[in-house]
Formats: C-alpha cells, sequence, structure tokens
C-alpha cells in the first residue's frame, strides 16, 4: 500500500487552492485576553511571506477557522487573502464553498491543520499538511507535516514543498536575487508580509 507521504510530491504538484486553519496553524494556538477582555493572537512574519510567496506563484489562499476575530480579518487583509471563512465548526460546507468559489477539485486542494476539527477536511483534499505540532491524529492523516510548529514558520515550510513540487520555487524567489541595486518598479498586486 502506497502511503500518504510516498505520494505526497504528485498531491502537492496538482495544488491549486491552499487553505489555512487560524489557532495553532498561523498562530501558535495560545488565545492572549487582556484585562478589557481584548484579544490577541500572534502570527510569523514567515508565514505571511510564504502567503506572499503562494499569490506570487498564481496560487489561490483561503482560510477556514472556527473561531471569529476582528484580528484575523485583519491580518488577512494585509496578506490579500482571497477569502476567509470565520465561525465555521463545520468546515466541510466552507471547504465546498470554496471548490465552488475557486473551480477547484479536491485534488486540487491543500489544507494546513493542526486539531481533530480539521480531519473531515484534510481527509477530503487532495494535499492535507500538519503542523509540526498538531494532534496525532492530523499528523497521521496528512501527506506531508511541516518541520515548524503552528505559528512559527509552519505554513511557510508547506508553501515552499508545494512550490518546490511544482517546480516554482526558484521563478518565484528569483526578485530576492536581485544584487543590481535599483527598485523593482514592477507592481506587486499588493503583496504583502
Amino acid at each position: 500500500m502506497v502511503s500518504l507521504a510516498q505520494t505526497a510530491v504528485e498531491r502537492a504538484k496538482r495544488v491549486r487552492l491552499i487553505i489555512f486553519d487560524v489557532d495553532g496553524v498561523l498562530t501558535d494556538g495560545g488565545i492572549y485576553i487582556g484585562t478589557e477582555g481584548e484579544l490577541f493572537k500572534a502570527f510569523h512574519c514567515r508565514d505571511g511571506m510564504g502567503i506572499t510567496l503562494a499569490r506570487k506563484a498564481g496560487l489561490k489562499t483561503a482560510i477556514i477557522t472556527g473561531r471569529t476575530s476582528r484580528q484575523v480579518a485583519h491580518r488577512a487583509g494585509e496578506l490579500h487573502i482571497d477569502a476567509v471563512h470565520q465561525g465555521c465548526m463545520d468546515k466541510r460546507a466552507a471547504y465546498r464553498e470554496l471548490k465552488e468559489q475557486f473551480d477547484v477539485t479536491d485534488a486540487e486542494v491543500a489544507y494546513v491543520g493542526d486539531d481533530l476539527i480539521d480531519l473531515p477536511t484534510m481527509l477530503q483534499c487532495g494535499f492535507p499538511a500538519a503542523v509540526a505540532d498538531a494532534s496525532e491524529e492530523v499528523r497521521e492523516a496528512a501527506a506531508y507535516v511541516a518541520r515548524f510548529p503552528g505559528g512559527h514558520g509552519a505554513v511557510r515550510d508547506v508553501i515552499e514543498y508545494i512550490l518546490k513540487a511544482q517546480g516554482r520555487w526558484q521563478e518565484t524567489i528569483a526578485s530576492f536575487y536581485d544584487v543590481t541595486g535599483e527598485a523593482d518598479t514592477k507592481p506587486t498586486n499588493g503583496l504583502a508580509q
């Protein structure tokens, strides 16, 4: 029997849409509450750069998260994430909507998760990925397990894996090797870190 890990590269080659959970994936999973009840979330810049690189390579990005927060909406806006679904305790409905919105099949979707609530979507998508500190069940369901824990560069690691599998990594990062000292005058389409 061929394992998910053995077919990971082939699965990653098909990805056109990458969906992320938030708490425990884009963040470290901690919930920080101030004295006035305000919520704080820490996002990692390398994950932001990874999402920017995915968009630069032409991949669509989306969020499906069980919680609802202004911080997620703000960060998604900064990164120009294509679609955001918050407050989804059953993530399958949002997943179906995203497939329709972006006209993709299960095989063309990557989903990055960390806990049991992510399993139904991970088991349906073509390229399920987990952060390093995901629950055991989620790691076992993943075609690829990131080298880093959630909120610490795991998303960037997954995106690099996908772009390298697709043979698009070098062309995507080529602009960072410009040593001429001249400013790149090409529009960035609002890409941000």
